[in-house]
């Protein structure tokens, strides 16, 4: 947690830097308006999004393997909105510009008014589920789930597809983009979502299953697998579909991608990101069809190679192709400075300190050992109830 803390500081410390320079200090220009901030915000709505995979095998499919994790998934869509709202402040400039969009709603005409209500939304609703539910467990109180959990859980699952089409036609409908042109965007986020979310998961559970008193079950870790497997192989049908869809026809339309996989008069930043992307999709893609993803060596470095494809590819593989050409065919390629990299940095060193705090908070409390009428010590796993001792032999 101190390095996280450090990191989220030297974060605050750029974006100041920013505040007082301006947007001159990133790598984004006239040209490319939307560089690295836009896209961790949208692989971070997929990471929310993502929840939902927990949710749906437990209050639909009755998943008893996962039922006790749900809530950890639902934490870290917290955490991941969150992000997401900071990511879209920072690439605001200036905060105060919020203003404008309040002022003039344009309900329900912008997506960007859609975006926003979908995201707020799906925070509360998530941020009411855990809060409920954790409260119920530390006053030793059993949840009225029939009225306070599951019409909300419902709702949320809907939701959380919501905000990733949202996010998807909000790309979609800039009609001055033909590479975000696609009606196949919004599956291809979801599927992405599904496949990186789930993955990312699977090493968190790991990590609270060993630094915490929290069982988590391996037969739960190897669901997850399989739905990551199910949503990578469709992300990747997706994508090979666009790619036909974008060479084999070789209109006037194609000049972003081709920037983006081969280069385009000699510029060529984008094509060692977009490759690097697509050989470690493959090979995680692989490497979880085979036996040896049983093994959770093996399930690991399949998820971390997959997580970073994935990101490279709702990144700064969609995002910043869609401005090179611009509309008036100049070419201006986008770096990110070091000075936006540590912004990045920082925001995520936030978020993941919050996931952090929220399951230390939420561990003792699911457990037992943090309840209204009893004292909990962090540091030792002497308490009564964390020995499995009778409720009423605590005083």
């Amino acid at each position: 947690m101190l390095f996280l803390t450090a990191v989220a500081l030297f974060g605050l410390n750029a974006y100041c830097k920013q505040l007082v320079h301006g947007l001159g200090v990133t790598g984004m220009t006239d040209q490319v308006s939307w560089g690295l901030y836009i896209a961790n915000f949208t692989f971070l709505v997929g990471m929310a999004a993502a929840a939902v995979m927990l949710v749906i095998p437990v209050y639909i499919y009755r998943n008893k393997e996962l039922h006790d994790l749900v809530i950890f998934g639902e934490l870290l869509a917290v955490a991941s909105i969150i992000m997401c709202l900071l990511f879209v402040t920072v690439d605001l400039g200036r905060p105060d510009r919020f203003t404008h969009l309040f002022r003039r709603f344009n309900f329900p005409f912008s997506m960007l008014t859609w975006d926003v209500i979908v995201l707020n939304g799906y925070l509360l609703l998530n941020l009411h589920i855990t809060g409920y539910m954790i409260y119920c467990h530390y006053m030793r109180r059993e949840p009225r789930r029939a009225l306070f959990v599951i019409p909300f859980v419902f709702v949320a699952i809907v939701w959380a597809i919501s905000i990733h089409t949202v996010t998807a036609f909000l790309y979609v409908g800039l009609g001055a983009r033909p590479f975000w042109n696609s009606a196949i965007i919004a599956p291809r986020f979801l599927a992405s979502a599904f496949s990186a979310g789930p993955a990312f998961l699977i090493l968190t559970l790991q990590v609270i299953g060993r630094y915490t008193t929290y069982h988590v079950p391996r037969p739960a870790l190897m669901t997850l697998r399989r739905i990551v497997v199910v949503a990578l192989t469709i992300n990747t049908f997706l994508l090979l579909s666009e790619l036909f869809t974008e060479f084999y026809t070789d209109s006037q339309h194609v000049a972003s991608a081709t920037y983006l996989y081969f280069g385009l008069h000699g510029y060529t930043a984008l094509v060692p990101w977009i490759w690097t992307a697509v050989a470690l999709n493959t090979i995680a893609l692989i490497m979880l069809y085979l036996p040896l993803a049983r093994s959770l060596r093996f399930l690991n470095l399949a998820c971390v190679m997959l997580i970073a494809g994935i990101w490279i590819e709702k990144g700064m593989g969609l995002i910043v192709p869609a401005f090179i050409p611009s509309p008036l065919g100049e070419i201006v390629e986008y770096v990110p400075t070091l000075n936006e990299l540590l912004v990045c940095a920082g925001i995520w060193a936030f978020g993941l300190l919050l996931y952090t705090i929220f399951v230390r908070i939420t561990v003792p409390v699911l457990s037992g050992r943090l309840t209204y009428d009893t004292d909990f010590d962090p540091e030792t796993e002497n308490h009564p109830i964390a020995r499995g001792a009778p409720e009423g032999s605590v005083t």
